[in-house]
């Protein structure tokens, strides 16, 4: 007996609904199975779900090294992310979007780049200068005073994040030595001291008196002679209350000789040494002190 179309329909119909649930079925077990698999590394994890953010900024020259022939590394003091090591390709190039002849100690330069996450060395976008050096570079005492202070700054400052009043210190103070044309043989003295104030350890001046010692180590005057060997005797340390008065604009009114100098940034670098941990020997320092006892 033939079955009725309607029937046909039926069945067909009912065949069909059966093979999609099926495959719907089927499909959903896949799928569980590529959740399963192996998970991604935590290092492609990190990198593909944050983007590099572009950073443009201000910096301050620190030190450079050559890395190899095409490269070389700049440590750089940033005014908005402390202290980054760039990686700068050595390009002989006139239209060279980085010039690593702009990479000179103490140079003031713009910085644009992507912020990686992880940190470590970041590759500039583009380097422009910031403001434009004219006797730094040429003059042979303030080149070698740069020279100091780029390795003593290198040594001291040690910020991550925003440098703030202390990069602004920093990049003025440069400013101003480069624009003096005389009168700055004193200027790293100044520099150094109003230094110590953004790093948290300024001499104490109370008790300041004729006769008293400075103990290098408690960071104050005292009357009794220190047990140890850390300290200024009362002739040097009569002069620590006016170089804390001085400033730049007033400085070459006080006359000190080559080897008073030379002491008193001796005792400078002691005293940085004793309240920074790590503060090195600066190598530059024998070389400043040959360029005051020649008379500046």
């Amino acid at each position: 007996m033939p079955v009725p179309l309607a029937g046909w329909w039926f069945f067909a119909n009912l065949a069909m609904l059966f093979w999609g649930v099926m495959w719907c079925r089927a499909a959903a077990g896949a799928a569980d199975r590529c959740t399963v698999s192996a998970p991604l590394p935590k290092r492609l994890l990190k990198t593909s779900c944050v983007e590099p953010m572009l950073v443009t900024t201000r910096g301050i020259v620190l030190h450079t090294f050559k890395y190899n022939d095409e490269s070389l590394v700049a440590e750089v003091l940033t005014e908005t992310e402390g202290v980054v090591s760039f990686m700068v390709h050595i390009s002989h190039s006139p239209r060279a979007a980085v010039r690593y002849t702009l990479f000179r100690p103490l140079a003031l330069l713009e910085f644009s780049w992507n912020v990686r996450p992880g940190g470590g060395i970041q590759r500039p976008k583009s380097v422009q200068v910031a403001m434009p050096l004219c006797s730094i570079p040429f003059d042979p005492y303030k080149t070698t005073m740069a020279l100091f202070l780029a390795e003593f700054l290198r040594s001291a400052v040690k910020v991550e994040t925003d440098a703030g009043p202390l990069f602004e210190y920093i990049f003025d103070s440069i400013v101003w030595l480069d624009t003096c044309r005389e009168g700055y043989a004193n200027f790293h003295l100044v520099f150094l001291l109003r230094l110590a104030r953004f790093l948290g350890f300024e001499p104490n001046l109370e008790n300041a008196s004729p006769g008293a010692y400075f103990d290098l180590e408690a960071s104050q005057f005292t009357f009794f002679l220190p047990t140890h060997r850390h300290y200024l005797p009362p002739v040097d340390a009569a002069r620590l209350p006016l170089l804390m008065r001085m400033n730049f604009g007033t400085m070459h009114l006080f006359r000190f000789s080559g080897s008073e100098r030379s002491r008193l940034l001796e005792y400078i670098n002691i005293y940085y040494r004793l309240h920074l941990p790590d503060f090195p020997e600066m190598k530059s320092l024998a070389v400043l002190k040959e360029l005051f006892d020649a008379g500046r």
